[in-house]
Order: C-alpha cells, then structure tokens, then sequence
C-alpha cells in the first residue's frame, strides 16, 4: 500500500535566516507567501512586520483552494488575532501559528506529503 507520492512538485524551502528565505534557490529578503499549489509562485507577502499586520494579509488565502495556512510570525511565536483569520475560518482552513523557522521546516513536510497548504513566512526588517 503506497502511503506517500514519490515526487511532490511544490517549491522547497531550501535554507532560512532571520533576514532571508530561500527557495528553490532562490533567496528572498522580504516576507514571503509559499505554497504547494502548482499555480502560485512564491511571492512577497507584503508584511514588514507583525505590528502591521491585519485581515487583509490573510483574507486572500481563504480562497487559493488550501486546507491549511502555517504562519511564521518570525524570529519569536506570537499568535495571530482572531478577526485577522475569520475569513480563512469560516472556509474551514486550518490555520497552525509557529515561528517562522518552524513554519519552514512545517511547510516542506506538508508540501512533500501534497498536502494543499501555505506558508505565510514574516521576516522583519
């Protein structure tokens, strides 16, 4: 009985610092969004850091087809606030708070496994 695909086509989180992220081997210096959906590229997330952030870093993920957001609140764990996550809720998405280097180790099981999920990676400049 196969239990696990042989091969997962989602971007991998290939090394992290708490300035950059790397994908693919591409490195990014900015927050950052990752997903094993085949569509989406990684991209900046737009959030510079977790005092700016609102429901509308959230909200467009409650309709990109995942089952489940990880997000990396940076170098320390600090939980999103409710209102920010009603509409990725009320669409049944799992939403799983980490820091952000735990959210990048998360992230690369999850998307080997095919898992439909995205990272939300915060890195604070």
């Amino acid at each position: 009985m196969k239990l696990q695909p042989d091969k997962s086509n989602a971007p991998v989180i290939n090394a992290y610092d708490r300035a950059w992220i790397e994908v693919n081997g591409i490195r990014y210096g900015q927050s950052l969004s990752v997903t094993s959906l085949p569509e989406i590229l990684p991209a900046a997330w737009g959030a510079s850091n977790f005092e700016t952030l609102d429901q509308s870093h959230f909200k467009p993920w409650a309709e990109m087809g995942v089952e489940l957001v990880l997000f990396g609140s940076g170098q320390k764990l600090r939980f999103a606030k409710p209102h920010w996550l009603q509409d990725l809720i009320s669409q049944g998405i799992g939403v799983e708070t980490m820091d952000t280097a735990a959210a990048c180790r998360t992230y690369n099981i999850l998307a080997s496994e095919g898992r439909k999920v995205v990272a939300l990676l915060l890195i604070e400049s």
